[in-house]
């Protein structure tokens, strides 16, 4: 433990803040041929390959993985969260950051429900998370569609009573 006469002399050193998900931090900048600082929360990417992993010690399972090329040229491992996937080769995905805790060297997370990646099918709760519409609901184009019809039949003119 330190003296107050240390204390005084030296200080405490604020403990730098480590940056984990470092491909969404850097863009690649063509005309310089280099990478710049260019943070962002999420960036888009090509499958390359899709494939399982088994977790570490002691969990079991086969999780399913993409290996995606982001826009910014970086290759990075990504999980695919939910039940059920039609991702394959070549299909254009949009990652954010946040590891698998039993996966090691995977650190990013695809976004469902975005690009060609289809939202998990019979989701009913935590949809937002999963890229999942709500089953049974009228979209804003239907809504509108049923408005504007409503109105009209409201506003239809009656037929004229004849005169005695």
């Amino acid at each position: 433990m330190p003296t107050v006469n240390q204390l005084v002399r030296k200080g405490r050193k604020a403990k730098p803040k480590r940056v984990r998900a470092t491909a969404l931090r850097r863009a690649f900048n063509t005309h310089k041929n280099r990478y710049v600082y260019y943070p962002s929360g999420q960036k888009r990417g090509v499958c390359v390959v899709v494939k399982t992993m088994t977790p570490k010690k002691p969990n079991s399972a086969l999780r399913k993985v993409a290996r995606v090329r982001l826009s910014n040229k970086q290759e990075v491992t990504a999980y695919i969260p939910g039940i059920g996937h039609e991702l394959a080769e070549h299909s254009v995905v949009l990652i954010r950051g946040g590891r698998v805790k039993d996966l090691p060297g995977v650190k990013y997370h695809i976004i469902r429900g975005r690009y060609d990646t289809t939202g998990v099918v019979s989701r009913k709760q935590g949809r937002s998370l999963y890229g999942t519409k709500k089953s049974g609901a009228v979209t804003g184009v239907q809504a509108a569609a049923t408005v504007g019809a409503t109105a009209a039949a409201n506003q239809a003119p009656t037929p004229a009573q004849p005169a005695e």
